[in-house]
């Protein structure tokens, strides 16, 4: 009943001009960001349990009761202190007895993930605030349990800062640009593998265990950096510079990975057993609850076979403690999923051995005990365990694939059911101690609220309902998504979402955008709000439609996995299809179609066009992939292994290959300084255009990485795409 409620809400006030005058503009989504939602920041959970804490205004932190969800008081407050050596930090932890805090201030973006950082110390108990480090800037800064010492990386080298004398102990010697990292991945690790720390603290805190890459054989990548503007590069200003780093392309060498076990009581550095097979990968080191062993992921070039070992952080001596396979490759999940329960009985994996993702418990020897979810559905997080309770959390699409709720189930099973009142996405933040949890839900027709629950799914108190957006929504006349379902001729079932024209109506006919993504175990049709450039584009007369084609996630593993050893065919057979089903309905437009999208979207935007031909009257396709033997190792060989193995796979499905088959108006744009998706993609592919003497538009972004962003670039970007779609199919 509420979601009819507030339909006929936003029908009469978003989607109805009687009630609004004010038009969409490019700059509200690039330059002003009219509709961001309000979310609550820097949330982190007390010890007992008993409180969270948030960032406010970058200045303060401010504690706040699970309870009632009322203010306690303000933990930590920059405007109080004098003569504070910084004016605001962007983050924060805290030691885990809570008298220290750790301030992430001048962060300095390296990769996706990695960052640079002045850390700034403060001690509640002495009120004192301190750097971290006076040496230069820092990676990854992280307390010891005991709260005595400071880990992080500076220069490709691990240090050890003692809060109670000051001292800073080297740990590491050897690290050295495009040669040696220790304690935080290469480029492909953190891009792949989705992490920034590559090293971990006992729980005892006597000893750090970090992974050491040694990329001296992996190949460099060059790009050429100009002096440009917002920033410039003045020392670029008459020759261009460039920026060399270390990219493994698909099939060849990847960095040689070591562990060690440092003893800090000893100042002694262990390594630790991996086995005889170098060419492996080490995506993640986690400890056990008693901090007896080191759990090491050892994982095999061909990704469909992952190893725990068990190392003895004293000798570095190593033993098989569990293996998970798969006939074509571990799912993501995994890794992040497979968690040591406190009571050091049990541990939880996340596996698709019955076709989903699904949680299995096994007890400290590595047997199995139980399935503890099952169903035609998919896990898609696993939030932790109640140790007084007894209860498992987890997220899941149980309900669909476009949605997502919060769930648990009890040890024996006997207990089990969802905390999740709306129909939506839902995701939740849990309590230490799992006696509260923040839920931030959003659906179609709901900006995304933040609401403070016990955990049998009381409500306490709404954190964030985002009630002025709402109210400035009312302003404009925007139309909204809806969903729908097709079938292919494959006899496949697809889900989509639509946005109309503003005023639609039904006896014309109007142009189409199709948008999509398309990657692996990716989604973009779910059930949750956005007001974005494709509104503007609806205000502006166009049809936008986005599909899930195969290989997207959250309908089970053979859905997600039918593109293995041929990425691109299925996807772009999908997104063609899905052209055509619009062209049999009444109000499109069916000579003036259009696809687009960004990197894989890119990628898919060419297949797709070469396919489609004159289904497709333009394409516009960003920072996309021209060929798989173009992009890096770990990502393109979990799907399609190696050129040398597979080199049908690649280039059969490369865009590179075929572009003869393109007939529609086609626009190309990349970043020139793109560290993940190279340049080196877009112009071979324009070369492959112009041979096939195939006409087309090319921008190009100086010095702009993959997400192309920096002063005015986003704002002129999208204008560019803007004005092409309305030249070609207007």
């Amino acid at each position: 009943m509420h979601r009819i409620v507030l339909s006929l809400f936003l029908f009469l006030t978003i989607g109805n001009p009687l009630f609004a005058q004010k038009k969409l503009s490019l700059a509200d989504f690039n330059q002003n960001y009219t509709f961001q939602e309000k979310t609550v920041q820097g949330l982190h959970s007390s010890a007992n349990g008993l409180y969270y804490t948030t960032l406010e205004d970058e200045k303060r932190i401010v504690k706040y009761s699970y309870k009632d969800g009322k203010k306690v008081e303000t933990v930590f407050d920059l405007d109080q202190l004098e003569n504070a050596a910084i004016s605001h930090f962007s983050a924060y932890s805290f030691s885990d007895d809570e008298t220290k805090i750790l301030l992430t201030t001048e962060r300095e973006q390296i990769y996706r993930h990695t960052f640079s950082a002045n850390y700034y110390v403060w001690n509640s108990v002495t009120e004192e605030l301190a750097p971290l480090s006076e040496k230069g800037k820092q990676q990854e800064a992280t307390f010891s349990p005991n709260g005595e010492r400071v880990a992080f990386v500076r220069d490709n080298n691990i240090f050890i800062k003692t809060l109670r004398f000051g001292t800073e102990n080297q740990v590491t010697n050897d690290g050295q640009k495009n040669a040696i990292i220790n304690g935080v991945p290469d480029w492909v690790y953190e891009e792949e593998f989705a992490f920034s720390k590559a090293f971990a603290w006992s729980p005892d805190s006597k000893f750090l265990a970090y992974i050491r890459f040694d990329e001296t054989d992996v190949k460099e990548y060059s790009m050429k950096m100009f002096q440009g503007k917002s920033p410039s590069l003045k020392e670029n200003a008459s020759y261009p510079g460039e920026y060399t780093y270390k990219y493994p392309k698909a099939g060849e060498q990847n960095s040689l990975i070591s562990v060690f076990s440092y003893d800090l009581k000893s100042k002694t550095k262990i390594e630790v057993d991996l086995g005889e097979e170098t060419d492996i990968y080490i995506p993640r080191l986690k400890w056990t609850a008693d901090a007896n062993d080191l759990a090491v992921f050892r994982l095999n070039r061909r990704q469909n076979k992952i190893d725990v070992l068990f190392a003895n952080p004293h000798t570095g001596d190593s033993r098989l403690f569990f293996t998970e396979k798969n006939d074509r490759y571990i799912g993501e999940d995994f890794l992040d999923d497979f968690i040591f329960l406190p009571d050091n009985d049990y541990f939880v994996v996340n596996s698709e051995r019955d076709g989903f993702s699904h949680l299995y418990l096994y007890d400290r020897q590595g047997f199995e005990v139980r399935q503890l979810t099952q169903g035609e559905y998919d896990v898609t997080d696993f939030y932790g365990f109640d140790s007084k309770k007894k209860i498992f959390y987890y997220q899941a699409a149980k309900k669909s694939p476009m949605q997502r709720e919060v769930y648990y189930v009890s040890l024996d099973k006997k207990k089990q059911g969802t905390l999740s009142p709306k129909e939506g996405t839902n995701k939740a933040v849990f309590s230490s101690g799992f006696q509260y949890f923040i839920n931030e839900y959003t659906s179609l027709d709901t900006p995304k609220t933040f609401s403070l629950y016990d955990n049998k799914g009381s409500l306490v108190r709404v954190l964030e309902d985002n009630k002025a957006l709402n109210e400035k929504l009312s302003e404009y006349t925007i139309s909204s998504k809806s969903f729908f379902n097709f079938e292919t001729s494959e006899g496949v079932s697809l889900n989509g979402w639509m946005i109309k024209p503003v005023n639609f109506d039904e006896s014309k006919q109007y142009p189409v955008v199709m948008t999509q993504y398309s990657g692996p175990n990716s989604q973009q049709v779910l059930d949750r709000w956005s007001v974005s450039w494709y509104n503007y584009l609806a205000q502006e007369g166009f049809l936008v439609v986005c599909v899930d084609p195969r290989g997207t996630g959250a309908r089970g593993q053979d859905f997600r996995k039918v593109t293995y050893m041929q990425l691109g065919k299925y996807e772009s057979d999908d997104q063609v299809e899905a052209a055509r089903y619009l062209t049999t309905l009444p109000y499109v437009d069916k000579n003036n179609i259009s696809i687009w999208g960004w990197s894989y979207g890119g990628f898919m935007t060419l297949l797709s066009m070469e396919k489609g031909g004159d289904l497709f009257k333009a394409g516009v396709a960003i920072a996309p992939v021209a060929n798989f033997k173009f992009y890096d190792t770990v990502y393109t060989e979990r799907f399609m292994r190696t050129p040398l193995e597979n080199p049908d796979g690649y280039e059969d499905n490369a865009p590179l290959n075929h572009p003869e088959g393109i007939t529609g108006r086609l626009l190309l744009i990349h970043g020139s300084a793109d560290d993940n998706v190279h340049l080196q993609n877009t112009m071979e592919m324009a070369e492959a255009l112009v041979q096939a003497n195939v006409q087309f538009d090319m921008a190009i972004y100086t010095n702009r990485n993959h997400g192309i962003y920096g002063g005015n670039t986003r704002m002129h970007l999208y204008q560019r795409v803007t004005d092409f779609l309305k030249n070609q199919l207007q």
